[in-house]
């Protein structure tokens, strides 16, 4: 398919719809100035089901609808290069995403003879636009990597965190202070970027550039945190800054760890983080509907651990018991370990009652480690909510495709990852 002639057929369409019917159109321009693309780690289309569940008012007749529900439009494939087989990985995903190119399973924004990719991003940067990045992992981690930088590998965090620099992107936020080195940061610095680590800073940043590393690694679980507001936060600055750009702006939001969850076959850690992806999902659609020349586009990039509502033969999945939980297993586990009253401590943060033959197998699971612990504490969550698992690695389904804003009837029906990019960059502004 020409996806630029397509586009030319939607604002063919947006151009004539006045001539065809007495409808309210509301004043909207048919190109976006701006555009965000937002990505949902491994949330494949069993995670946002689970969570339309997970977030039900019980005491309705109604299972109500979430912001996954009003902005669905379309499904995409997400195969690699065939190289690397049927399943992706982030990195060949988030490079079909940036770059419209399909590439081998470990790629940052490079072609399966690693040779580098031109991004939406470098196309943006090439029109006078913004670009920016908020991300929950990292921020040169494989998402936020492919669309900022090019590396063999994304197991080269320092190198890609160098790219990062040449990306010469306006919003940087996230996690990964670990890679940043004094004399990378200098580099920074040089270049006119504000370098922050807490939070609380991002108040003061009023205009870009702006690095802010707020954490070693991945910022921390919204199960652990007093709020599911991070992201969310990240999001509404990034878009306060791009926007100072009167030729408009290119930003990605990565709710990033719902796929370390899932890899851990984590059921209730990751619908914590799914509801923070949300969150940060309504600011935008928020945005987009203030400012009538903004798109946005939600994705995944592939699904991850096979993840099952209902399980074990038993036609229910129990959203209160999973409700009830109040830190991730992993947490639990590490202060169970570290004291020797730790019964007590469990089941308050479970939620629910424990039987004694399940209580016996968390003491045992404790006499050995954390770790194994944590694994008892989930197989528990899973048995106890009817939640299953395929595997602890990604699978190869579709996933689905939600957008809002001028030019989202493009993205309807079913497509693949590298059509996402292509169609948007389509709709950049022609170079003079």
């Amino acid at each position: 398919m020409n996806y630029k002639n397509a586009v030319a057929l939607v604002l063919s369409a947006c151009t004539m719809l006045p001539l065809y019917a007495n409808a309210n159109i509301t004043e909207a321009p048919a190109r976006p100035k701006n555009m965000i693309i937002m990505v949902g780690d491994g949330m494949g289309p069993a995670y946002t089901s689970a969570y339309r569940y997970f977030q039900d008012n019980p005491s309705t007749e109604e299972i109500e609808s979430t912001v996954f529900d009003r902005l669905l439009v379309g499904m995409a494939s997400t195969y690699p290069a065939r190289v690397s087989g049927y399943v992706t990985d982030s990195a060949a995903s988030a490079t079909a995403l940036a770059t419209g190119n399909k590439s081998y399973n470990g790629a940052i924004g490079v072609d399966v003879n690693k040779q580098p990719l031109t991004s939406i991003m470098e196309m943006a940067k090439l029109r006078g636009m913004s670009t920016g990045v908020a991300v929950t992992s990292q921020v040169n981690h494989a998402t936020p990597g492919a669309f900022l930088a090019h590396n063999e590998s994304r197991k080269n965090y320092e190198a890609i965190a160098e790219g990062i620099l040449e990306s010469d992107a306006d919003v940087i936020l996230g996690g990964g202070q670990k890679y940043f080195s004094e004399e990378l940061l200098a580099k920074f610095n040089a270049k006119g970027y504000q370098h922050i680590t807490e939070l609380s800073q991002l108040e003061s940043i009023d205009k870009p550039k702006v690095l802010g590393l707020f954490a070693d690694v991945q910022m921390p679980w919204v199960l652990n945190s007093p709020d599911a507001n991070t992201l969310s936060k990240l999001t509404s600055k990034a878009l306060a800054l791009l926007s100072q750009n009167e030729k408009g702006f290119v930003l990605l939001v990565e709710g990033s760890l719902i796929d370390w969850a899932g890899h851990n076959n984590d059921v209730a850690t990751a619908m914590a983080e799914l509801n923070g992806f949300a969150n940060a999902i309504e600011v935008v659609e928020q945005y987009v509907r203030q400012h009538k020349d903004t798109l946005m586009v939600v994705t995944a990039d592939h699904n991850t651990g096979g993840l099952s509502v209902g399980a074990n033969g038993t036609y229910r999945w129990d959203t209160q018991l999973l409700k009830g939980i109040s830190a991730t297993p992993a947490s639990i586990a590490s202060k169970a370990v570290a004291t020797d009253d730790w019964q007590a401590a469990v089941k308050q943060q479970l939620g629910f009652e424990v039987s004694a033959d399940e209580l016996q197998k968390l003491s045992d699971a404790r006499d050995q480690d954390a770790d194994a612990l944590e694994i008892a504490l989930k197989k528990l969550i899973d048995v106890r909510s009817y939640t299953g698992w395929t595997t602890g690695g990604h699978t190869g389904v579709d996933v689905q495709v939600f957008a809002a804003g001028p030019a989202a009837d493009l993205f309807k029906g079913n497509q693949d990852n590298t059509h996402i990019a292509e169609k948007m960059m389509s709709l950049l502004p022609k170079l003079n």
